[in-house]
């Protein structure tokens, strides 16, 4: 099945004290490259959220964020720095005598002082906050996987439109370079002719010889063959159930050979013209298996 990079999801549970709200946005890339943002305090989940990504993406760029919030009083407990707050305090008490300054110091402006009061430093339960994380970053998974699935459809009838003209082009080609026997022996016979300006008699068995040697070393057929071989498993791996990015990638480099070789080879105007039609389909299928996985 086809699947597009690009897709977005989100999801949030609950259980106990403990809430999780989760988004995960993905891109294209030729590698599987995950960015991910935890929480304070959650860092040790990391290596098992990987893992559990890594098993429905393979490829793209992924960005993760989750937040995680408790609502126990832990939680939103807070300690003093008291190294720093006694040396602002003794700061103050230091301005205040050198420059004879009135007032006290208070609370209120020792408390206003960065990194003096800040969050207590909780030791957080991995095993307890993990079920959480794991349910709900597997809804957030199976949103995003319906999300690139539904994408990846739209691709694939794209797909299969192009193949369907490639497919005909292949069907003219094959049809134009049958009849090429018969048109080297007029154009063999009307050089002779120019050359020679009608002075020498040309053995028509000659041109006839020499044609067929042209001929042969114009013929397409093996490229044909394996041009509507690509097709095929171009189909197939779209089909299959395995990531098909990196396999449809691979076919079009073999499509772009056989037909660069076809355009060489046969010397027939109708032949090179249906191959630009068929370069301009390539290109463009070149650019949608950028967005599949």
């Amino acid at each position: 099945m086809i699947r597009s990079m690009t897709a977005y999801a989100s999801a949030e549970q609950s259980s106990g004290p403990l809430t999780v709200a989760v988004e995960i946005r993905t891109y294209n890339s030729r590698h599987f490259d995950l960015v991910m943002r935890l929480s304070h305090g959650y860092t040790g989940l990391e290596e098992r959220i990987k893992a559990r990504v890594s098993e429905k993406i393979v490829r793209g760029r992924v960005e993760l964020q989750f937040r995680l919030r408790e609502a126990s009083e832990e939680a939103g407990a807070f300690e003093i720095d008291e190294g720093a707050a006694a040396s602002y305090v003794d700061v103050l008490h230091r301005l205040q005598e050198r420059f004879s300054l009135q007032g006290g110091v208070s609370v209120d402006l020792v408390a206003k002082a960065p990194g003096i009061i800040k969050p207590a430093e909780i030791e957080k339960d991995m095993e307890a906050a993990w079920p959480v994380v794991d349910g709900c970053l597997s809804e957030a998974l199976d949103a995003l996987d319906a999300m690139r699935a539904k994408e990846g459809a739209f691709i694939a009838d794209d797909f299969s439109s192009r193949l369907d003209f490639i497919e005909s082009c292949i069907e003219r080609i094959d049809e134009s370079a049958a009849g090429l026997l018969p048109v080297y022996q007029q154009r063999l016979a009307e050089r002779i002719e120019t050359l020679t300006r009608g002075i020498v008699e040309v053995d028509p068995g000659r041109i006839a010889q020499e044609a067929a040697v042209l001929a042969d070393r114009s013929d397409i057929s093996e490229e044909i063959v394996r041009a509507c071989s690509h097709v095929s498993q171009f189909r197939q791996t779209m089909a299959g159930d395995e990531p098909a990015g990196r396999k449809l990638n691979f076919l079009l480099q073999e499509f772009n050979r056989e037909f660069n070789t076809m355009a060489s080879k046969a010397a027939s105007t109708e032949v090179s013209h249906t191959i630009v039609a068929v370069r301009a389909e390539l290109e463009k299928l070149r650019e949608q298996v950028q967005n599949v996985e």
